[in-house]
């Protein structure tokens, strides 16, 4: 087993297509959270099937990390969970909302919320007070990735850019402004890709 005893949260494939399914990212965060993360219609599945299975798509946690202008960038070593997006470049952290992260509560905004806050201290140590929001979901249906994932855009907006990494896998990590970034597309993953065609757009009022 690639992940033993692991179990993700999940929802049926069914489910997105009713909300409204689209290609790339969809602002409209209230419009298929609200109904994502309510009990009712999610469950924990073997993360060995769910990887394998396009009837489900997986829910994931995506946060970008933004300071003055300058978003927080960082190559996924070869000891990455996912193989697939090993050395891949990547402007988002987080990932899958784990049956630990439920604890006594019912599947609902808790749990997710206990997951992504899980997620970003496993990955990084950050040093610095910010503020977050959602801002968008994203997803790609054109590789096998994407297929059985729907992430969650959330933007953390730093103070200053006191940042470490917390995992192995976790390398050359630093931030860059958009410039960079966009000479550096071809060498993200595709979601990285995605986001930051729009970052201008997901940022807001937010200096670029």
């Amino acid at each position: 087993m690639r992940w033993p005893n692991e179990r993700v949260l999940v929802i049926p494939r069914a489910l997105f297509d009713s909300l409204g399914a689209f290609e790339g990212l969809a602002t409209e965060v209230d419009r298929y959270l609200d109904t994502i993360l309510d009990p009712t219609n999610n469950s924990f599945l073997a993360r060995d099937l769910a990887e394998d299975d396009p009837s489900f798509k997986q829910i994931i946690a995506y946060a970008i990390f933004h300071c003055r202008g300058r978003f927080l960038h960082y190559v996924r070593g070869g000891k990455s969970g996912e193989q697939r997006l090993a050395s891949k470049g990547s402007i988002g952290i987080g990932g899958h909302i784990d049956a630990q992260d439920a604890g006594q509560d019912s599947l609902g905004r808790t749990t997710y919320v206990n997951g992504v806050d899980r997620e970003i201290n496993e990955e990084l140590l950050l040093h610095t007070p910010y503020r977050q929001k959602l801002v968008a979901l994203i997803n790609d249906d054109s590789n096998d990735v994407g297929r059985v994932h729907l992430g969650v855009v959330h933007l953390f907006d730093l103070d200053s850019e006191d940042v470490q990494a917390n995992e192995a896998p976790i390398t050359a990590l630093e931030f860059l402004d958009l410039e960079t970034l966009t000479a550096r597309r071809d060498q993200l993953e595709t979601w990285s890709q995605i986001c930051l065609d729009r970052l201008p757009e997901l940022i807001g009022g937010l200096a670029v």
